[in-house]
């Protein structure tokens, strides 16, 4: 069972930057992907950004350029560096753990992260 820990997130002005990391621990394996989702009041859950074990990223088209993602294998750990933010980043941002090859999917609890106008 992968447990994933979550930091980071919170409250800043438009314009602004936050980092958020997690950190995965209790796979049996050593390729995976992780990334970032976020779900903002009213709307679907949304894809923010990924990256895989061997260091492919993707990024949703609302965040390219402003934020960018990165990890360390050794620990395990995923970091979203967002610059830039906009109100409309506003939303609780989940950390996803996809274990290859079982396939199976892990979520974080979630952090709240507020960009105010």
């Amino acid at each position: 069972q992968v447990q994933l820990m979550e930091s980071g997130g919170g409250l800043v002005q438009a314009g602004g930057s936050l980092r958020l990391s997690c950190t995965a621990s209790g796979s049996r394996f050593s390729f995976n992907a992780m990334g970032w989702y976020r779900q903002a009041p009213g709307k679907q859950r949304e894809l923010v950004a990924t990256i895989t074990s061997g260091g492919s990223t993707n990024y949703a088209d609302s965040v390219k350029g402003r934020f960018t993602i990165s990890r360390d294998n050794a620990k395990n750990t995923v970091n979203l560096q967002m610059n830039s933010l906009k109100p409309e980043d506003t939303a609780v941002y989940y950390c996803n753990y996809l274990e290859r090859p079982t396939m199976r999917n892990y979520w974080g609890q979630g952090t709240q992260v507020t960009v105010s106008s």
